[in-house]
């Protein structure tokens, strides 16, 4: 499972920080090899084009004893009497969850636990339960032509058998997830999980992991390397393929790991390792905030790019709380994503943020934004007049699984609507009718949308210095004086 990675790129001082990171020379390297693996593979590449994530892990190659007692290899040396660069990298490779209905192709680690050995007691099991279901809803179809009172009950003591049956199956196959981190200790799966969420609120929140928790590439990689004796030196993952309506991603763009199944997991699997720090936890460069508008009541900001709109889960530096050692009692009365730069309210005290938000409740405030979008990737025509302009509505709702992230939801999402106009081959305006969160992101990003995400927008397009989107104009009624507010600020 170890391939070669020959090269004079030296090796980082520390891990990868998983969850928010720039890819290492050596990942992108390693990257490179597998997506010419996939390519070069028709029924592994059929099946990625649909949309997969992919993970390498660079180790030193040359194993050291493993956690299972296994015997070191020597490592090649200068006459120095120092390894060599050249011969001691190596990587892994990993898919989340099954390819191609498999999960026992041999240029990848395996699973964790292989949970699809056709008679394994997972399969076996999962066999069984399915027949008696069938047979039992057969049966209460039976019933049902008879006595539908009596069908009723029956159906709903079967139902909730079934559904124990299930449940207790999840629960075994989660117990046989025993994962190791960089200190040679393990845990099962659940022991871990419900440790990272030992707080009562969150406990009862997040009980149990989701179905396919241990099956994403990170804990893949990092188990055969520590099962091997390999000391892993960075990690980065990649998407292969279309978006899918779950996934928003990007051809072989990278991406952190999920918060939502691999927090708990990582958090315990990379103890032992010296891993670079949170980026989030460095703080934010201080910036300055341009005033656009100012006057007793209240006043019209430029929020620059990459400052927070209020305070965060960490960072209290803010547009709100600098205005509030400004102006104490001041509110701002409606929000910026921290990539967004331009035009914000804020309001100078309560009396006169409550009648502003009125205006926003009722939908009366308008804003237009502009945004440069990724070039299109094949050329095609420039779009006719009638196509240049119209109406996105795709309803959207949070992944619980991978904050901050949101997804289409045709069915659970929330009514999200946006205006446009291509203004030129790679700039858009919008006006956003509705304001769910990253709503004018995944509108453009979509492939329902316009399909192209925003030049910068690391969570549905390409990572850059700074997300191209900016709140351009602002339209609203003084809420103390009535007047009509126009206000305007460039952007391109």
């Amino acid at each position: 499972m170890i391939h070669p990675l020959k090269t004079d790129i030296e090796a980082p001082e520390r891990f990868t920080y998983p969850f928010c990171y720039e890819p290492h020379s050596l990942c992108q390297l390693a990257a490179k090899e597998v997506q010419a693996y996939i390519a070069s593979h028709p029924e592994i590449r059929e099946d990625a084009d649909k949309g997969k994530m992919f993970g390498v892990l660079v180790v030193e190659a040359y194993p050291r004893p493993s956690q299972k007692g296994g015997e070191a290899y020597p490592r090649p040396l200068h006459k120095g009497g120092e390894a060599h660069p050249k011969e001691i990298y190596g990587f892994l490779a990993a898919y989340s969850g099954l390819l191609a209905g498999r999960n026992d192709w041999e240029f990848f680690v395996p699973p964790v636990y292989d949970a699809q050995q056709p008679d394994g007691y997972f399969k076996t099991k999962e066999r069984e339960i399915s027949l008696l279901h069938s047979s039992e809803t057969s049966a209460d179809q039976n019933a049902l032509e008879q006595n539908s009172a009596a069908a009723d009950s029956s159906f709903s003591i079967l139902h909730s058998s079934f559904k124990k049956l299930s449940q207790d199956l999840q629960l075994w196959l989660f117990h046989q997830y025993r994962l190791l981190n960089a200190r040679g200790e393990e845990r099962d799966l659940v022991d871990l999980w419900q440790d990272y969420y030992n707080k009562p609120k969150l406990r009862k929140k997040f009980p149990l992991p989701p179905g396919g928790t241990g099956d994403c590439c990170a804990p893949k990689l990092l188990q055969y390397a520590y099962q091997h004796g390999l000391k892993p030196l960075c990690m980065a993952e990649f998407w292969w393929g279309a978006s899918t309506k779950e996934e928003l991603r990007q051809h072989q763009n990278y991406y952190p790991a999920c918060r939502g199944k691999c927090k708990p997991l990582l958090t315990w699997m990379l103890q032992g390792l010296d891993v670079d720090p949170d980026p989030e936890l460095a703080g934010f460069q201080r910036m300055e905030i341009p005033i656009v508008y100012e006057d007793e009541w209240l006043l019209v900001v430029n929020k620059p790019s990459g400052m927070l709109s209020t305070p965060g889960r960490i960072e209290e530096y803010s547009v709100e709380t600098v205005m509030q050692q400004r102006y104490p009692g001041s509110i701002i009365a409606h929000r910026l994503d921290m990539g967004t730069s331009g035009l914000l309210i804020v309001c100078k005290s309560l009396e006169v943020y409550r009648p502003l938000q009125e205006q926003f409740v009722k939908h009366q405030v308008k804003k237009k934004y502009l945004a440069v979008l990724e070039p299109i990737p094949i050329p095609k025509p420039t779009p006719n007049p009638s196509t240049r302009e119209g109406l996105i509505s795709l309803p959207l709702r949070p992944d619980p699984m991978n904050r901050p992230r949101q997804v289409v939801d045709m069915e659970h999402g929330k009514r999200a609507v946006t205006r446009y106009e291509i203004l030129n081959n790679n700039k858009v305006a919008l006006w956003p009718e509705t304001g769910r969160t990253h709503q004018l992101r995944i509108h453009c990003a979509h492939p329902d949308g316009l399909g192209r995400p925003i030049v910068g927008d690391e969570l549905y397009g390409r990572k850059g210095e700074r997300l191209m989107l900016h709140a351009s104009e602002i339209w609203f009624r003084h809420p103390v004086t009535g007047q009509e507010m126009h206000f305007e600020t460039p952007f391109f």
